[in-house]
């Protein structure tokens, strides 16, 4: 993917998540009579600078740093030797807020990146989100295919939560697992009968590596598809001339419903041969193809030595295509509710994290997010929303731990000043501060060192 569109939209998405979240701090700290000395946007050298041009001479300023911001309250513990705040200004001093309004001081920055997150889930719903019908491809040996699922059924329902579309599902499973890996799960059959199945997930590691969640418990969208991605030297492919982009259209005169019915078409005819009939670019091909034998799971199978993998045949995409779209009220409900979902999958991951139930690999740093975040503006303005609504919410959650140096930690003194009846001390804050500041760093070594991992990889 280019830098000319990683970089760009990687700036932009901090850019908003950053000013949004600073925002919050800065209109509550405005409202509630606070004195705001400087609004950042980025650490460091300034780039641009403005001040504002009522009594308060608000700085706004945008620095070299892209990675954050600030908000600058007049705060007597943060005056430099030798300055003095006027004695009328004085009132006006974070510091010498009530509780409850340095706490929603504090608090407003993380709410204003779950109110974007709202508003973007909201847009989308509005514009229409391009998705899928839940319709499943089962592979074998996996729970799915255990628990009587079947390639065809199309998913109506988790734990009795309906199941709309495509991202519903994955959305579903995920909240529901994290619940209680024992799900139970409405299908409609391809031949239309409704039927119930329990997908029992607890003897599987689900987040152990990033590999895909659903692909893990065995079901993928049935695209009908099934192509090949790659050729190995001296297999019986390249004996038969498969080449890469080929799209099988019949094996043995049947058309298979999946990559896995094909899979299984080919290991029953070892040393057989088979007619294919593909499709290579605009043209159909037919090419005769003997599966070279070898041994599977103490077994005699057919292996064309070639990687296949799915697509979305034109019938599959007529039938399961569709644009979810909802009128404004609908859509900004829906905006809660999944913003809700969402905050709360991270935080329970996140939990999950230091139990080791959920793999420290999972941990991303800036180069991840940039890549995402390029490859997200690539598809569209619908898929970089998302992207841009999932990272706000991540920031909100990450912000509201009760970690000194984030607004979370900011938060746990305030509960303990309410408790004990006095502020933290100056000196727990300080050590406070350095313990945050230790965390922080060790969590950005483990996000760059996986970012760098995955660039390795």
């Amino acid at each position: 993917m280019s830098l000319l569109i990683i970089i760009p939209a990687f700036l932009v998405t901090i850019g908003i998540l950053v000013t949004v979240h600073e925002f919050g701090h800065y209109w509550v700290a405005r409202r509630l009579g606070v004195k705001v000395l400087r609004f950042s946007i980025g650490f460091g050298k300034p780039l641009w600078k403005r001040v504002s041009k009522d009594a308060d001479r608000v700085e706004y300023v945008v620095a070299a740093l892209p990675l954050g911001g600030y908000v600058k309250m007049l705060d007597e513990r943060e005056c430099e030797a030798g300055c003095e705040i006027p004695e009328h200004e004085l009132p006006r001093a974070f510091n010498r807020q009530v509780l409850w309004k340095r706490a929603a001081i504090v608090f407003a920055g993380p709410l204003a990146n779950f109110l974007l997150a709202i508003a973007v889930y909201a847009l989308t719903f509005v514009l229409g989100v391009d998705t899928f019908r839940p319709v499943v491809e089962v592979r074998a040996d996996t729970p799915a295919a255990i628990a009587g699922f079947q390639t065809g059924d199309t998913l109506t329902a988790i734990n009795g939560e309906p199941v709309a579309s495509w991202d519903d599902l994955h959305m579903l499973l995920v909240e529901d697992y994290l619940k209680s890996p024992r799900l139970e799960v409405s299908v409609t059959t391809r031949e239309g009968n409704n039927a119930q199945r329990v997908l029992d997930l607890g003897d599987k590691p689900m987040f152990k590596d990033e590999s895909d969640f659903l692909n893990k418990a065995g079901l993928s969208l049935w695209t009908r598809g099934t192509g090949i991605s790659g050729v190995l030297a001296g297999s019986a492919a390249e004996q038969a001339g498969l080449q890469a982009g080929d799209k099988v259209l019949s094996v043995a005169g049947t058309s298979p419903q999946s990559v896995h019915e094909f899979i299984q078409i080919i290991q029953k005819h070892a040393g057989q041969t088979l007619s294919l009939q593909i499709r290579r670019g605009d043209n159909d091909v037919n090419i005769n193809v003997t599966p070279q034998s070898k041994e599977l799971d103490g077994k005699t199978v057919g292996s064309l030595g070639a990687n296949v993998g799915a697509y979305m045949t034109d019938a599959a995409r007529a039938e399961l295509a569709f644009t979810q779209r909802y009128g404004v009220f609908e859509a900004l409900w829906r905006g809660v509710v999944k913003t809700k979902q969402m905050s709360v999958v991270t935080l329970k991951l996140m939990g999950r994290m230091l139990t080791g139930e959920v793999a420290l690999k999972n941990v991303s740093g800036p180069v991840t997010i940039a890549q995402f975040a390029g490859a997200s503006a690539s598809i569209g303005l619908g898929a970089f929303l998302g992207f841009l609504a999932i990272v706000s919410i991540s920031l909100g959650v990450l912000n509201l731990l009760p970690v000194p140096m984030l607004d979370g930690g900011h938060l746990m003194y305030y509960l303990i000043e309410l408790v004990k009846g006095s502020p933290v001390s100056a000196e727990v804050e300080a050590v406070g501060f350095r313990i945050g500041m230790a965390l922080i760093g060790c969590l950005m070594v483990l996000a760059l060192y996986n970012d760098f991992m995955r660039l390795m990889n």
